[in-house]
């Protein structure tokens, strides 16, 4: 996937000690700034900046995986729901973020044998919606802050698999339901505090010409309307609770950073893909002719391009510099699908996290127990270890534990 090139004068200019200042007092309160200070008592997971100021991102360094419990849009989601032995080795293991991408007709009360129809996007199934806050309650027990996110949200996907009654980009009765959906969270969450939960947007936005077309060709959204949505959605959330954090995914599928909106005082989240042709080598969902992809290597050629970790502190350059204007960044999914080498993988991946963690940036793996994961992942080059009836890769486990 190829990155936009994004001019930075719209941040940068206004970076500096008020700058970091006032993003960090939007993100965590007047009171938390005093753990950026030296001397001062400091935020559990929170980097500090260095005295040569290299770490000024405002949003700890959450480490962890997605959980693909509601991801799929069918009624109540997945049936391979996560466990307590899954949350408890997360913490066990160190890491401390979940991030729940969820599709919204996962929680709706509707009927499924025909198109959803627009008034049908409030029809909530109040018994499934209190089986996901009770996963955020257990991950919160288990110290893990939980990152809500609407992968699917009323008019936008980035995958098919459900049709769209409008477009969230151009259609006020989208934005409409969007907020709705918002504001039915933020008010079920209200009493959690933000180090325990934070609202991711929506995810991976772009501007495709057919929204039900996963492989359809996409823009970038254009940034008065990324910025309208976004505004929108933060001040439904924030209506009930004024300090719940919001999250907005980077634009362009999550490659570019957003200026319109720095100064909402909303995070941002990147991805860790790039390049596409080693994260998703032969998946069927994100490439046309999966048969056709080139064999990725790392570093090397790839097809006819060459690719180095130069590449990648190119790509993330603008993440950093968010980051260091005082706007929070973490990188919300990342990894790579089973049919990458697997040596391959590791050595981009460590490349990855070497680069996103010197920023102070955190990360979330797309998915746990799963074809991105450390447990389950069906890869056919890799010598498993037995984990209490699962199949664990160590060596993708200790690449993760090392940042």
């Amino acid at each position: 996937m190829e990155k936009s090139q994004l001019s930075r004068r719209g941040f940068i200019g206004k970076a500096g000690k008020a700058g970091v200042a006032m993003g960090l007092a939007g993100l965590l309160g007047w009171d938390q700034v005093r753990g950026h200070v030296p001397g001062m008592p400091v935020i559990p997971g929170m980097p500090l900046a260095t005295s040569s100021g290299e770490n000024k991102n405002p949003l700890p360094r959450w480490r962890g995986f997605n959980l693909l419990d509601y991801f799929t849009p069918g009624h109540g989601g997945s049936r391979d729901k996560t466990t307590d032995d899954d949350l408890k080795w997360m913490r066990d293991w160190g890491f401390d973020f979940v991030r729940l991408p969820m599709a919204y007709p996962s929680y709706l009360d509707i009927d499924r044998s025909r198109p959803i129809l627009p008034e049908e996007v409030y029809q909530v199934d109040v018994r499934v919606a209190d089986k996901i806050e009770e996963l955020v309650a257990r991950a919160n027990g288990y110290g893990l802050h939980v990152s809500l996110n609407l992968h699917r949200a009323p008019g936008y996907c980035i995958n098919a698999g459900f049709h769209e009654p409008y477009n969230l980009w151009k259609d006020e009765e989208a934005l409409k339901a969007f907020c709705w959906h918002w504001e039915y969270w933020a008010k079920r969450f209200k009493e959690v505090p933000r180090e325990k939960i934070s609202f991711d947007l929506v995810n991976e936005p772009a501007m495709r010409e057919d929204m039900n077309d996963q492989h359809s060709p996409s823009t970038t959204v254009p940034g008065d309307i990324y910025r309208k949505v976004a505004l929108a959605a933060s001040q439904a959330i924030r209506g009930a609770n004024p300090r719940h954090l919001v999250i907005a995914d980077g634009n362009n599928v999550g490659n570019s950073v957003i200026p319109e909106i720095t100064d909402l005082d909303i995070a941002q989240s990147c991805r860790g893909y790039y390049p596409h042709a080693i994260s998703h080598y032969q998946a069927p969902w994100a490439n046309k002719n999966p048969e056709l992809c080139p064999l990725p290597v790392w570093p090397g050629k790839i097809g006819d391009r060459e690719y180095s970790r130069k590449d990648l502190e190119a790509y993330y350059q603008p993440w950093i510099a968010l980051a260091q204007s005082g706007v929070g960044v973490h990188c919300g999914e990342c990894g790579c699908w089973r049919n990458t080498p697997h040596e391959v993988f590791l050595a981009w991946f460590g490349d990855v996290l070497d680069i996103l963690t010197s920023a102070g940036i955190g990360f979330g793996l797309w998915n746990f127990r799963g074809e991105f994961g450390i447990l389950n992942s069906g890869r056919k080059d890799v010598a498993y270890e037995e984990w209490h009836g699962h199949q664990l890769d160590r060596k993708l486990l200790t690449l993760l534990q090392r940042y």
